[in-house]
């Protein structure tokens, strides 16, 4: 434990032992950087400094008085605490004992809402505040993470040597940290990452039914499949542990993952990034699929009763089976680019909205290592935001707008053969379904609006007159010529 004199030793205090706190705490002394550890339940940090933190230089301590006696000035002090009401609280203990110009920072999976009413709330008191994404799991933590700091822009000078240092590192080996903006910006950039973490997931998940439940492949061959396709345009960390996954074998020699139950969880944050896609008008569909096809994963019981009741087609494979494999491949890849996609139209929005300037080939990059979803093709975002800082949707650059012309009838094949075979397949039928909507000049919200005007007087705009105005017709003779309000689009 700490000695008795209690010097301004130590570069950042960290709150929270779990898995995460401990691993950052251990990167950071990796790479020069004294660190305090404390956590509300003690014990949890005399075992920490007994086992894994052994002969480290890492500071255990038992008060907060004491791990803030420790601090250099400006006091920087790191929650890796449980989102919600234990942010506040810890926050609510700090608050005492900080002195202008120290730094808070949340490195847990906080709403974005919360980081901004944080943010306001530590300025209010001379305090900086930083709301960090930190994406990578527990290895990701210990060897380097995806870290995006956003909040109090002078908080960035006093965070940023520590944060690129311990953070992974970019393929051209530049550091997967660079400061995101203002307010919940950082913790916004985490959560659309998990919202497309979701869509991959989801896709692989998919993709794995169909071969498992329509090709009749066993997990071994699975797990051969992926592992080649991770060394072609699909490779990525998903892909990766997909095939490891599947390879493993539960003690009896059998596969470990057939023996894991199909009800799927979820933390919060697919549901705030389709909520949030919702208040801003966005049609994050893949996304938004991804997260109901857990809901529906979850009613585990009421699917062995309908399994009972409701049949489906008796469809058997009886193709060319390596071709359907070469289309599944393709397909998941371009499923994958309309999820990140998505993705980055909802950024867009948000930017607009919260009066954000969100670098987003810099995000590109901070996604490229360390994080779940980094992939190859991310450095093919970055470079066509370099390109075109100002690009409206990544579906209209060269790279994006080739790859589906080449796959897309690979993508419709498997999308139609899920359909014939009675296999769900909603993230990858959306995926294809917003792309189609996408590239259509004419949609039937013609005939929506005219019913929105019919039963309830809502206006409409007319394809003969300048955008902007608004007309009602009185469609029965009866209703008057009133409109009750323009729309909104």
């Amino acid at each position: 434990m700490s000695d008795a004199s209690l010097e301004p030793v130590a570069d950042i205090a960290v709150i929270g032992l779990a898995v995460m706190g401990q691993n950052l705490i251990l990167n950071m002394n990796d790479h020069g950087f004294k660190v305090v550890a404390f956590n509300r339940t003690v014990s949890k940090v005399d075992d920490f400094i007994a086992h894994e933190a052994a002969d480290t230089q890492i500071i255990g301590v038992h008060t907060i008085e004491e791990m803030i006696a420790r601090l250099k000035r400006p006091r920087r002090v790191m929650l890796m605490v449980k989102a919600g009401g234990a942010v506040d609280a810890t926050i609510e203990q700090l608050l005492p004992h900080l002195e202008e110009g120290d730094i808070i920072i949340d490195g847990g999976n906080s709403l974005f809402t919360d980081t901004i009413r944080r943010v306001q709330e530590a300025e209010s008191k001379g305090l900086l505040y930083v709301g960090a994404g930190v994406s990578g799991g527990e290895e990701g933590a210990r060897h380097g993470p995806s870290i995006m700091p956003g909040g109090s822009p002078a908080a960035w000078e006093h965070v940023k040597d520590m944060f690129q240092t311990i953070a992974a590192k970019a393929p051209d080996g530049s550091p997967c940290c660079e400061w995101v903006g203002g307010g919940g910006a950082g913790h916004y950039v985490k959560m659309v990452h998990n919202g497309i973490e979701y869509g991959d997931m989801q896709l692989i998940g998919e993709t794995y039914q169909l071969m498992r439940s329509y090709l009749g492949m066993s997990a071994d061959e699975m797990s051969h499949v992926f592992s080649e396709w991770n060394k072609g345009e699909l490779d990525s960390f998903l892909i990766q542990i997909t095939a490891e996954i599947l390879s493993y074998k539960d003690e009896d020699g059998s596969p470990l993952v057939d023996h894991i139950l199909d009800a799927a969880g979820q933390k919060g944050t697919g549901k705030w990034t389709v909520m949030n896609a919702a208040e801003l008008g966005q049609p994050v569909t893949l996304i938004s699929e991804a997260l109901f096809a857990r809901c529906i994963s979850a009613l585990k019981d009421e699917r062995l009763a309908a399994a009972k009741l409701l049949r489906g087609p008796e469809t058997r494979f009886d193709g060319d089976r390596q071709a359907f494999i070469r289309n599944l491949g393709q397909a998941l890849y371009v499923s994958k680019l309309v999820s990140y996609a998505q993705g980055y139209m909802l950024m867009r929005a948000a930017a607009a909205e919260y009066g954000w300037k969100l670098n987003y080939g810099g995000i590109a990059q901070m996604w490229s290592g360390g994080c779940i979803i980094r992939s190859r093709f991310l450095e093919n975002i970055r470079t066509a935001y370099a390109d075109n800082p100002e690009l409206t949707n990544l579906l209209l650059t060269p790279f994006f707008t080739n790859i589906i012309m080449e796959n897309q009838q690979a993508w419709r094949v498997v999308v139609a053969a899920a359909v014939q075979a009675g296999i769900a397949m909603p993230a990858h039928s959306t995926a294809l379904a917003f792309y189609d909507a996408y590239r259509s000049d004419q949609l039937p919200a013609n005939l929506l609006q005219a019913q929105r005007d019919y039963f309830g007087a809502h206006t409409y705009e007319r394809t003969d007159k300048a955008r902007g105005e608004f007309y009602h017709t009185n469609w029965t003779g009866h209703g008057g010529q009133a409109s009750s309000s323009s729309y909104n689009v």
